[in-house]
């Protein structure tokens, strides 16, 4: 009981098709999973499905886009299909706690950014041009040498959305890759315009007057994160560019070509195009003093934490989880209460796709599925409800949490 097994048989009775002859096992699952993924979490927020999302901070990073599932293989005994990376969660809602305290959780930039603003740090003149395209760059801002503990000031790092991430087809954040027949870095060209956020800005002008920019990426070198690789950027759909590689035989294929350490500030670059002599290169970028984060903003799909950490948190809070797939008749459903409404909805698709109205029903024939089918759905969404009425709403004369206590005394009648 309680097995995807048992749903395909009660929705083979809806759709009146008793075996696989006409329609499949396979093609009812493909039906069980677009159902179970796509509409379920749309239509009711469960309570079985809210869960806690917990990650480590790294010391440094101030973006993570939310969790995504690896890519799951549909079917696995008879015809495979690919089941693509889709979000592990809904959403993020409050609380939410970084190393155990109680913080803010936003979900509007213009708030976020009063209060933790992104200034530019602009830095004119850190390199003068000499008629070539390939430079190393130290700004002043940092040292030289990488600090032996995690970073006070350092350098905010470019950004790959969850979008992006999916664009790759590597489930890999932040993504970092390798030529797979050279074994040096490479620049992915497939992550679109519209995912990068870059936070390092290389300028200069041309011999013709024109802007000459290079940016972070957003993609980092392979087996070392605290080099970004930079970029030309360019138009979107995909239009971002590697840079060319250096005339110097020895430089091109040294591992930190085109990369800037964002903990020393070492930028080494080869521009689109020369820069003629005595033009000034200027960088522009935020910089920080890291800290333990007190404030968390939800946007794009991406957690930003201010202040940028200095060391490795525990980020914990709220989410409504996605359902995995179902991959083969064997799977046991997670909660057997829902298998009726499962195979209901599943059957409802079926029978829209085929256009059977007589066996689709209306609402108004308690007979129909479509009446047993929401009749169902109000059966699910009821053990959520209740589940949510045990606890009751405080209200200011009511006897809650810190009412009638003092400081941080949580015994009653204690003292400070």
């Amino acid at each position: 009981m309680f097995l995807l097994s048992d749903i395909l048989t009660y929705m083979r009775r809806i759709i009146k098709t008793a075996n696989q002859a006409s329609v499949p096992d396979a093609v009812l699952i493909d039906y069980v999973n677009r159902f179970y993924i796509n509409d379920v979490d749309a239509r009711i927020q469960l309570f079985d499905i809210k869960k806690k999302y917990q990650f480590m901070t790294t010391p440094g990073v101030d973006q993570y886009n939310m969790p995504l599932y690896d890519i799951q293989i549909e079917n696995q005994d008879s015809a495979p299909k690919n089941i693509n990376m889709y979000p592990v969660y809904q959403g993020f809602l409050s609380p939410c706690y970084i190393n155990g305290i109680n913080c803010s959780l936003q979900t509007q930039k213009t708030q976020f950014f009063n209060i933790w603003p992104n200034i530019i740090q602009p830095m004119p003149s850190v390199a003068i041009g000499d008629g070539g395209a390939t430079y190393t760059i130290q700004l002043p801002i940092l040292p030289m040498v990488p600090p032996p503990n995690p970073p006070f000031n350092a350098i905010i790092r470019g950004h790959v959305d969850m979008q992006g991430i999916i664009a790759t087809g590597q489930n890999i954040d932040p993504p970092a890759a390798l030529d797979p027949t050279s074994f040096l870095p490479t620049f992915l060209t497939n992550i679109p315009v519209t995912s990068v956020d870059a936070k390092v800005f290389i300028t200069s002008i041309g011999s013709d007057g024109t802007n000459i920019l290079v940016t972070d990426s957003g993609q980092f070198l392979h087996g070392n994160q605290n080099y970004g690789l930079l970029m030309q950027p360019g138009k979107a759909p995909f239009g971002n560019l590697a840079l060319p590689a250096s005339p110097d035989p020895i430089n091109q294929y040294s591992t930190t070509q085109n990369t800037i350490n964002y903990l020393t500030g070492t930028i080494n670059v080869t521009f689109p195009s020369n820069i003629p002599p005595g033009n000034n290169i200027n960088v522009s970028c935020f910089f920080f003093q890291s800290g333990l984060p007190r404030a968390m903003l939800f946007y794009n799909n991406t957690l930003t934490l201010r202040s940028v950490p200095a060391t490795q948190y525990l980020v914990e809070l709220d989410g409504y989880l996605t359902p995995a797939a179902f991959l083969n008749s064997a799977d046991a459903i997670p909660f057997g209460y829902m298998s009726e409404y499962i195979a209901r909805g599943a059957a409802r698709k079926i029978l829209a796709d085929t256009g059977d109205k007589e066996q689709f029903g209306s609402i108004m024939d308690p007979s129909s599925n479509e009446a047993m089918f929401r009749e169902q759905e109000i059966l699910v969404w009821k053990r959520s409800q209740r589940q949510w009425t045990a606890t009751r709403t405080q209200t200011i004369y009511s006897q809650g949490l810190d009412q009638g206590q003092m400081g941080n005394s949580y015994n009653n009648g204690g003292t400070i």
